[in-house]
């Protein structure tokens, strides 16, 4: 099994610098957004914003602000809190936070910089929302994760219809899910061991750790995985989470699943702060050689339906027989489809704010990332 160990973080390059110059007042971060539809490419913007100071705030925008600078999120503002809190490089969160930052709200939070990727943020009047702080010489730029945006991913679901959703049979739709994914950002990103080295902190299990282990597709990260790895957490010392590849889980749950590829979601779990360690492309099936080599102490599962193929035995047959497998209650009211089905219940609305949204990017030049940000 190839895996990734994952954990909190530990001390910043810039925290041990401020320690030993003797200075006891920390660097304290500004990263804002609106975080919708999480995804990989947030989690670095975070991780990255976490490493120009020692304490990183992060402030998301509420659902009104969302809609009048950037069209009606997929997502809800409570949702979206939930998610960016469970971000391991998170240490203080700000809700309601305004789209437009001002030295007032970094005075108000005692802020030193504000940060944000070359991909320009502006206002519904197509002003850069971050004129006043970076008149002021308080702004520090990141590096945008190419090959992902809430944008793209939209796309990907608009592909989809209520016929289609979960079915293998129709050719026309077979046909232009293989081509998009030929034609667009699911090829573009590239999984490196350098951005998998970012995302971990190399934290293996004590001897005497109670080990978890928590598996599925975690498709569309949202709140319902959290909570789950949450609850996990809770029933043990160290959490391990096995993220089934693309062709388990497109075998089975349809030609459109899964929306992210593998690396895509396994990035996005090893950014949540409850998760230790991630086994990417781990077995549908686990078997009694697992239980041993992880010293797995208990497996966890949501008490909502499993999926397995026609006549499949069961997945989880091997640790219910030993005793391990356990239950928790599922978060009602969010799950991977039904993400999508918001998409497609508001296909029209959702399209029409895409198109506006290249428009609008077409307009801004990016700005230029200096070198010494581009390492990381």
């Amino acid at each position: 099994l190839f895996s990734v160990l994952v954990s909190m973080s530990s001390e910043t390059p810039q925290e041990q610098e401020s320690r030993d110059s003797g200075n006891t007042k920390p660097t304290r971060i500004w990263l804002d957004g609106c975080f919708d539809l999480y995804h990989f490419g947030h989690a670095n913007a975070i991780r990255q914003a976490k490493l120009a100071g020692d304490v990183l705030v992060v402030g998301v925008h509420n659902d009104e602000e969302v809609e009048r600078c950037k069209g009606m999120p997929v997502m809800t503002f409570e949702e979206r809190l939930a998610v960016v809190s469970a971000n391991k490089w998170v240490d203080e969160i700000v809700p309601n936070a305004p789209y437009v930052t001002s030295l007032g709200v970094l005075e108000e939070h005692d802020i030193d910089y504000a940060v944000h990727g070359e991909d320009i943020s502006t206002d519904e009047n197509g002003n850069d929302s971050f004129t006043e702080v970076k008149a002021a010489g308080k702004f520090k730029l990141i590096k945008r994760t190419d090959g992902v945006s809430t944008t793209d991913i939209v796309s990907r679901m608009l592909l989809m219809t209520k016929h289609h959703l979960r079915s293998n049979d129709d050719e026309p739709t077979v046909k232009a899910i293989r081509d998009w994914r030929d034609d667009t950002s699911i090829r573009k990103f590239l999984a490196t061991s350098r951005k998998l080295v970012q995302f971990s902190s190399g934290k293996a299990p004590m001897p005497d750790d109670r080990v978890v282990y928590v598996d599925g597709a975690f498709d569309l990260f949202h709140f319902g995985h959290v909570n789950l790895f949450k609850r996990a957490r809770e029933r043990g010392t160290f959490l391990i989470v096995g993220v089934h590849d693309d062709e388990a889980v497109n075998a089975r749950k349809g030609i459109n699943y899964p929306i992210m590829n593998l690396h895509e979601r396994v990035l996005t779990v090893m950014s949540c702060k409850y998760v230790d360690e991630v086994i990417i492309g781990s077995p549908y099936h686990i078997t009694k050689e697992m239980v041993d080599t992880l010293k797995i102490s208990a497996v966890l599962h949501g008490d909502d339906e499993m999926e397995v193929l026609e006549d499949e035995e069961d997945p989880y047959k091997v640790v219910k027989e030993l005793g391990l497998y356990e239950t928790v209650p599922h978060t009602a009211g969010i799950s991977t489809s039904d993400i999508i089905t918001r998409i497609i219940e508001r296909r029209l609305q959702y399209e029409s704010r895409n198109k506006a949204k290249k428009i609008k990017d077409k307009k801004i030049t990016p700005a230029k990332v200096p070198l010494d940000v581009l390492k990381h």
